[in-house]
């Protein structure tokens, strides 16, 4: 008689190994689901660039900068109420009376820092963590400061649980910069300030860049162009009219 096979044993997966591949497949689909809208988006942007070059100088934005805001999932960044409109070329709400910048010209201030992979960046005006995100994927390391704690706190949660580790998130006022980790090569600052503050010029390193909205709280401002010489010597270029959010503290 022809023998039996041995009987086979089915060896079952632990638990938390089943859990986590199911929290795998299933962030596999949800960046799935966003991947053409996300592409959309980038096109949107460039068209943009385009059409805003003969105030910017810039008819397209570097491969670089647009590798960054395709890696950065933006729907991470907004509450989820708005999740579905997160690829929209458009500002969104974020609670505190704040709102995540439009991608557009989260592209644009990024392109115009120049980011370079050994830079280290501040950021004043954290958010929900999204432009931080995106330089992140650019330089070195990025300080970021948020004046609203419940803010701070959810973008450090956030971050941290993207896995941006290069981020560093600080709840103070950011009118007066983080001169622990300065001279910082490049300074962008995502709410609109009256006058550029005097300590955020002192941190930003000879040679660096600093990009800021001024203008009047509410109303339409100048995004500016700050840069500082190897001498020290600061000269400032306006890009074009922005509406930002205005910047808070005790001033």
């Amino acid at each position: 008689m022809p023998q039996r096979p041995p009987p086979v044993t089915v060896r079952r997966l632990p638990r938390a190994l089943l859990v986590a591949c199911a929290c795998l497949l299933t962030a596999a689909s949800d960046e799935d689901r966003y991947a053409a809208e996300r592409q959309a988006l980038l096109a949107d942007i460039q068209r943009d660039a385009a059409a805003t070059a003969d105030a910017t100088g810039r008819p397209r934005f570097s491969a670089r900068v647009m590798r960054a805001l395709d890696t950065v999932p933006r729907h991470r960044f907004v509450p989820e109420r708005y999740a579905a409109s997160a690829y929209a070329n458009r500002p969104l709400p974020i609670g505190h009376g704040q709102t995540i910048s439009q991608p557009y010209i989260v592209a644009l201030m990024t392109e115009l820092l120049v980011p370079r992979p050994d830079d280290v960046m501040l950021e004043v005006g954290t958010g929900s963590g999204y432009q931080a995100a995106v330089l992140s994927r650019l330089v070195a390391h990025v300080y970021t400061i948020e004046i609203i704690a419940p803010l701070a706190e959810s973008a450090t949660t956030r971050l941290r649980r993207l896995a941006y580790g290069n981020v560093q998130v600080r709840n103070s006022d950011g009118y007066y910069g983080w001169p622990e980790h300065g001279p910082y090569d490049g300074i962008i600052v995502t709410a609109a300030a009256s006058s550029i503050p005097p300590p955020l010029v002192q941190q930003l390193k000879p040679g660096g860049r600093m990009v800021i909205p001024v203008g009047a709280p509410f109303h339409t401002q100048d995004l500016i162009l700050l840069r500082k010489d190897l001498q020290g010597q600061v000269t400032t270029t306006s890009i074009l009219p922005v509406a930002f959010v205005p910047l808070t503290g005790q001033r």
